[in-house]
């Protein structure tokens, strides 16, 4: 399938092995042909180049969906990434548009489940992962829009799930139809009743269901398949009766199955063995219905009809068990004809339908040790099949190959029409010789053997067994099989035994002889030849016929194990299933084309390194790889619109250049680390030789440096020794001289203090002369100044007593001032106390007390300040004349005991204003605690009384919804009874028939002489209609409510059409809303009539009360103390606006409802949901297209990115989630402007992002190509963006949307984790991803690749722990579903639009203006 590349050593390939098939493993050595390679099993093998294969070292380690993007598509590539996908429970793989599906022997319910086959609902194929069920839709898509007929074959052999899969084709098919699958349950009674009803035991104990020893099956419980059946049966249209019939003739069948037979009394006879045998002869015809001794001789004898008499053979046993198989078979195929046949008829197939979708269920090719005709009949039927499977295989790749626009010739692939002609031609192929072998009575399988050889003896296709005389072996595509044709004679021959004819045509069951009609030719002849294997051949033609006027696709079932349990995939048992499935034969015509196809960006990616200078100055990605290609020399390339396609083994050479590409660099990385390492280490010894050699020259210092220290301490010491004994005779000489100088200089000293005493003397004596003739001319100058300084100082002294004398007389003011404060403050201390005595019961006089208080404060402020001022200015004058007056201070004439007296009295003043400032200071205080006191017991107090008022509010509130609850549904009840509400819905016009009826309440006119009229039915009606004409129009907005909704409602109350028994209005009003939406498209629209809807359900909910229902009760009156102060506390200014809570009550106020106006209710309740619906819906269309680009971040790549810095394709960084973000916002700004209550805004956008969590995540879990570390990081940074937009909105409008989004973020968040394989698997489950369950956990895990940095997933115990987990849950349906289901309910209901809306909000809306204007309507005024 590849041709032979040169291979090196270090390069990965797959190699042939006995017990594995294939193994992979890496070259050691290349010795010419023969390569030598070390496998990953251990071992050491020598093989041929030309049966090597180059393995993909960068492949998926959890493999690819689609075969065809394999870098080497080969048979031990193909088989090996089915076993990768296998290991990680990935059943289904691509290989083009042909599905192989692998049988895991084990229940995966959460690849079934209708939401599952919601995601591939319109899905293009290949978008998501493979699954029949995208094979499905892709078949219908093709039929509904080309309106071509599709064929979807399904082929394999016996266990590897055929069946299966073509009830999962049929069951999505009839799902896109519309048609409900039902759903069995387990009824363990009825099918032990079954049981016994047909006499039927173990099922061991029938000859026909023990042949192979396999009873049960994992996961399969016949109890519910068998209650399955039954109501498939009852699907399609089967009576009871029949299925009863059905029964009966299959327990029948296994009955004679146990029919033993032993030798009669007579020669060559049989008869029944024992009495088991007779037991179960006896069942059967009475299961039959037929006589027991008839059924005996049909099976026991046989009848031979001649020109003259009629003749009774007896058969032997063998005969006779022939004979009974023979009858079983003919029961057999007869109930399966007709059931066939009822199923067509019941499913309804329109005879003039023009394009259909057939499923066609077939046995793959077989090879066992003994082939029979059976066998030989499936080959035949896969040749043919296969024939036609190639041809469409080359029609795909030629087909690719013309959409590329690539040069192409044809391409050769070897046909089996030779193989066809041996077996089918006319007249001499095989089917015609056993024909002609069946005609002649005394024909053997011997003779027809010896026919065979003599006729295809030089036949290429046909060869004789060496020791066998009766075998011959055809090679069929598949392979050589050698057929054993013992049998083929005997099988050949179709025809009905006479005698079985008459027995079950005679049966007193109707449906048994149904099945067996006796025609005229029947009757006058005895058994008829007919020739099965001309009879298939024709159908098998037909069967053609209709495949080549259809669009086949291909399934390939595959049965990975004989042992028929999961988790097991035998290498051998696959590939040659794989070899007779045609896969083998695809994949070879594949290779014979241009096997590898890879785009642009990812050939670019991957051989750039081959030349990068191609990448400089490139404009596109196109012309970088054909400079690629030219620059390494491969030729016979194609360059398509979208692709590069190579021929085979070029993607090998490629690769091979590539390694040695990288093994040169990888030499030259290996070369710089061996420097750097080298001289790193030599750098280290260098520097240990240094410290060492460091160390010993220190010792060596060390000890040369102690013997210096050694030699110098011995100088020192003998330096003392000689320097004591020189001092010592120095002192002794020293002290001798010191002796003598002593004597010599006492005698000198002495000599000089004689002469210093004399002269001190007579310094003494002319010192005292000097200082009495200097005293006697100071004391005359001292005498004259202090006369001149008396005179001078009285007059100054007179001067200042005059000021004194004045400041004495102000002071004695000073002393009153300060009398009259103290007075206020104990008159200010007095009212404190008798405010805090009377503040409980006199509140309005504490605030004008207060008040008073304040204003002798402030006066004792300004007084204060006032007279702090007076002494600040005596100060000032004081200082001012202390700075006048000399400072003349040694003659005291001034009055001190005066001075002493003032300035006493000064600092008692002083003390006294202190004194007063510190207590006003504390009255202060004092008065600010006190306030702040009354203050908070206020508060308290208007708080204990508003929640006792809302308390008794809120149980006034549940009593009066109890109430109103009882008394509604007793009305409803009763008009039900009466007047039923179906025929009030279907015929709304009758309530207005009669002209008497009107739409307001009886109500009396009178005249002013007392005399009644009668009331203006035809004014009101025209007020109707003026209402309708004005609310149809946008009348818009007062006060953030809508104005349609108040003025409907207050129309509504004023003309009391809430108590009127019958009336019409109501009926207008449902009709009027119901034409307003009909334009459902615009949102904007629809948001302001979801906006009046429930402001106009809010109203009817606050007013309407049943009639008959308790009215409000009144207050009672204050009776506690704690009662009369909080109705005091009412009527302060700091208490609730009961005059604004007043009007209203008076604007919305309770009435009572009569039964249209209830009804009006449950219907505007209906309106109201389905106008959010509709919203709802509207944007998640909006969304739909935009998620599903969000879900995948824009594809980059190394070569995308040219070095010029100029990207090769489109731009890629539009943003997509902006888009998301620009819708929500557009439906944010819509929904405010029309003033939708903030509770439904929140339920819409929450709703909103539970979808976007549920897209974006099915959509992660369904597409392998979105489980990467760069997608992850790029859904991360979107949802960020949805982040900021909550946190914008605001909790008001956004609620908990950003809450809905749990399973995207943590499955982002676990994608963008680094090393993955060290998280255990509790840190996954408790801590990063706690809401995601084990299936949705195991799905991501096993689907996840790193594009960027090829980092691995979370470490096989992780995922071996998750396996285990699922296999233990694998019965429960509804843990294995790892997909989200979208919630369309309607998220809230009338109480909760009720709690967020108040009353009183609606006190100053206006109604519509031009109503206002009209006379009619004047009560709007009000």
């Amino acid at each position: 399938m590849v041709a032979s590349v040169s291979l090196g050593v270090g390069s990965l390939v797959w190699v042939e092995d006995q017990d594995e098939a294939w193994i992979d493993g890496e070259v050691v050595s290349v010795n010419g042909e023969d390569i030598k390679i070390h496998c990953t099993s251990g071992k050491t093998v020598v093989a041929k180049s030309s049966n090597v294969y180059p393995k993909d070292a960068e492949a998926p380690p959890c493999g690819v969906d689609d075969m065809t993007k394999l870098a080497y598509l080969h048979e031990p590539g193909v088989l090996h990434n089915l076993k990768t996908r296998y290991d990680i429970n990935e059943i289904y793989t691509y290989t083009g548009n042909i599905l192989i599906a692998v049988n895991p022997f084990q229940k995966l319910p959460h690849l079934y489940d209708s939401h599952m086959m919601a995601q591939y609902k319109g899905a293009a194929f290949g978008e998501l992962s493979p699954h029949p069920f995208a094979v499905a839709d892709a078949a219908y898509r093709l039929m509904i829009n080309e309106g071509i007929s599709q064929a979807i074959l399904v082929s394999g052999e016996s266990g590897a799930g055929k069946t299966e899969s073509t009830k999962l084709l049929m069951r999505y098919l009839a799902y896109m139809g519309g048609r409900a699958v039902a759903e069995g349950r387990t009824v363990e009674q009825q099918v032990l009743q079954e049981i016994q009803k047909y006499k039927l035991g173990d099922m061991r104990t029938f000859h026909y269901l023990n042949q192979t020893n396999c009873y049960e099956l994992d996961g399969v419980d016949d109890c519910k398949e068998y209650i399955a059946t039954r109501k498939a049966m009852d699907t399609v249209g089967i009576s009871s009766e029949e299925q009863d019939a059905i029964f009966r003739v299959i327990a029948a069948i296994l009955h004679l199955g146990n029919i033993e037979f032993a030798k009669g009394k007579e020669m060559d006879s049989s008869t029944p063995k024992d009495e088991k045998s007779w037991f179960h002869l006896r069942t059967a015809a009475e299961l039959f219905m037929c006589d027991v001794k008839a059924l005996e001789d049909s099976l026991c004898k046989r009848v031979i009809v001649t020109r003259d008499e009629t003749i009774t053979k007896w058969l032997d046993p063998e005969a006779a068990v022939a004979s009974r198989d023979a009858l079983a078979k003919i029961v057999y195929s007869r109930l399966f004809d007709w059931l066939v046949d009822k199923i067509n008829n019941s499913i309804g197939q329109d005879p003039n339908s023009k394009c259909l979708i057939g499923v066609l269920d077939i046995y793959g090719f077989e090879s066992f040790k003994t082939n029979s005709f059976e066998q030989f009949c499936i080959n035949l039927t896969n040749e043919k099949l296969q024939q036609h499977f190639n041809q469409h295989v080359f029609k795909m790749e030629q087909e690719e190959y013309t959409k590329e626009e690539i040069d192409w010739s044809y391409i050769e692939f070897i046909d089996n029409q030779d193989v066809l002609d041996l077996i089918e031609k006319k007249p001499g192929g095989i089917i015609a010789l056993l024909d002609e072998a069946c005609m002649f009575p005394r024909s053997t399988h011997e003779t027809f053997a010896q026919k065979l050889y003599q006729t295809f003896k030089n036949h290429k296709r046909f060869s004789k067994p060496k020791l066998s005389r009766s075998d011959f072996t055809l090679s069929h595509y598949a392979g050589d099989v050698t057929y054993q044709t013992e049998f083929f004679l005997d099988k050949n021959k179709d025809y009905v035994i006479a005698e079985h004819q008459a027995l079950l045509n005679a049966s007193n069951c109707s449906f048994v002889s149904s099945l067996f009609p006796m025609s005229n030719e029947e009757t006058s002849k005895q058994s008829k030849f007919s020739s099965i294997g001309s009879r298939f051949k024709q159908q098998l033609q037909a069967l053609l016929e209709t495949l080549s006027a259809t669009e086949p696709h291909y399934i390939r079932c595959v049965k990975p194990n004989n042992l028929l349990k999961p988790a097991i995939f035998e290498n051998h048992n696959v590939l040659q299933q794989l070899r007779c499935g045609g896969v083998m034969e695809a994949i070879r015509i594949s290779c014979a084309g241009y096997p590898t196809k890879r785009p642009f960006d990812e050939f670019v990616d991957r051989f750039s390194i081959l030349a990068p200078e191609v990448l400089d100055g490139s404009t596109d990605e196109v012309t970088a790889c054909k400079r690629l290609l030219e620059k390494v020399g491969l030729e016979g390339y194609q360059i398509g619109k979208s692709k590069v396609f190579l021929r085979a083994g070029q993607m090998a050479e490629l690769d091979a250049r590539r390694t040695e590409v990288l093994g040169r660099s990888a030499s030259i990385i290996q070369r710089k680390i061996r420097s750097y390492i080298a001289q790193k280490s030599f750098t280290l010894l260098r520097r240990s030789a240094i410290h060492i050699q460091s160390v010993c020259r220190g010792e060596l210092t060390r000890k040369v440096y102690e013997g210096m220290r050694r030699e110098a301490s011995c100088l020192r010491i003998q330096r003392d020794l000689r320097m004591h004994l020189a001092r010592k005779a120095y002192k002794e000489f020293c002290s001798s001289a010191i002796s003598i100088q002593t004597g010599m200089r006492g005698m000198a000293a002495r000599n000089e203090l004689r002469f210093r005493r004399q002269t001190s003397a007579a310094i003494v004596i002319q010192s005292h002369c000097r200082k009495f003739l200097a005293l006697s001319e100071y004391r005359k100058l001292k005498k004259a100044a202090i006369t001149t300084q008396c005179a001078w100082r009285a007059r100054v002294a007179r001067r200042e007593l005059r000021k004194l004398k004045t400041a004495a007389r102000e002071t004695g003011a000073l002393q009153a001032a300060k009398n009259k404060l103290e007075k206020q403050v104990e008159e200010l201390t007095w009212r404190l106390q008798l405010e805090k005595r009377m503040r409980a019961d006199i509140e309005e006089a504490k605030t004008q007390e207060n008040e008073k208080l304040q204003s002798a404060l402030q006066d004792l402020q300004l007084q204060f300040k006032e007279t702090k001022g007076m002494l600040m200015k005596e100060r000032e004058a004081a200082e001012k004349a202390v700075k006048q007056i000399p400072i003349i201070q040694e003659v005291p004439v001034i009055d001190h005991e005066l001075m002493d007296k003032l300035n006493a009295e000064n600092e008692k003043l002083k003390s006294l204003v202190s004194s007063l400032e510190k207590k006003i200071d504390e009255t202060e205080k004092k008065y600010e605690e006190t306030s702040k006191l009354s203050e908070e017991r206020l508060k308290q107090a208007v708080e204990a009384e508003s929640k006792f008022i809302k308390l008794k509010s809120a149980m006034q509130m549940l009593e009066e919804k109890i109430s109103d609850m009882e008394s509604e549904n007793k009305i409803l009840r009763h008009q039900t009874l009466v007047t039923p509400a179906k025929g009030v819905l279907e015929h709304p016009s009758t309530l207005a028939t009669n002209e008497s009826q009107n739409i307001f309440p009886p109500k009396s006119y009178e005249t002013p002489d007392g005399k009644p009229r009668r009331p203006p039915t035809d004014r009101q009606h025209e007020d109707v209609d003026t209402l309708m004409d004005c609310v149809m129009k946008d009348v818009g907005f007062s006060q953030g409510k809508p104005v349609a909704a108040f003025t409907i409602y207050k129309c509504l109350l004023y003309w009391k059409s809430f108590e009127a028994e019958r009336t019409s209005v109501f009926d207008r009003l449902i009709n009027m809303i119901g034409s307003a939406i009909e334009n459902q498209e615009s949102n904007d629209h629809m948001a302001y009539w979801l906006s009046n809807t429930s402001t106009l359900l809010f109203l009817l909910q606050r007013s309407l009360r049943p009639a008959g229902s308790t009215p409000v009760r009144k207050p009672q009156p204050p009776t506690s103390l704690f009662e009369r102060m909080t109705m005091g506390f009412r009527s302060s200014p700091s208490t609730v606006n009961f005059a604004a809570a007043a009007a209203a009550l008076e604007t919305v106020r309770q009435v009572e409802a009569k039964y249209p106006a209830l009804l009006f209710k449950q219907q505007l309740t209906a309106y109201v949901e389905k106008i959010y619906g509709i919203i709802r819906d509207n944007s998640k269309k909006e969304l739909g297209s935009l998620l599903a680009l969000c879900i995948q971040a824009p594809r980059t790549s190394k070569g995308s990115v040219l070095r010029s810095g100029r990207s090769f394709g489109k731009d890629s960084s539009t943003n997509h989630w902006q888009g998301i973000i620009e819708c929500l916002n557009s439906l944010l700004s819509t929904l405010k402007e029309n003033f939708v209550p903030p509770i439904l805004v929140q339920k819409i956008f929450s709703q909103i992002f539970s979808y976007i969590n549920v897209q974006l995540f099915n959509s992660l879990l369904l597409r392998r190509e979105c489980c990467t570390f760069s997608n992850g990081e790029y859904v991360k940074a979107g949802l960020a963006e949805l982040e900021l937009w909550c946190a914008q909105a605001k909790e008001e409008y956004a609620g908990s949307a950003w809450d809905e989004l749990k399973h995207i973020r943590q499955a982002v968040g676990f994608l963008v984790i680094h090393q993955k394989y060290r998280i255990s698997y509790d840190e996954i489950t408790n801590d990063l991803c706690p809401i995601l369950s084990v299936q949705q956990l195991y799905r991501i895990c096993t689907l996840y690749w790193d594009d960027n940095y090829n980092t691995r997933s979370v470490s096989p115990d992780v995922i071996s722990s998750m396996r285990v987990l699922m296999t233990e849950d694998s019965n429960n349906a509804v843990s294995n579903s790892f997909l989200l289901d979208d919630n369309s309910s309607i998220p809230f209901s009338i109480d909760d639009l009720s709690d967020t809306l108040q009353v009183k909000e609606f006190s100053a809306v206006k109604p519509v203006t031009e109503l206002l204007e009209n006379p009619a309507f004047q009560f709007l005024h009000e």
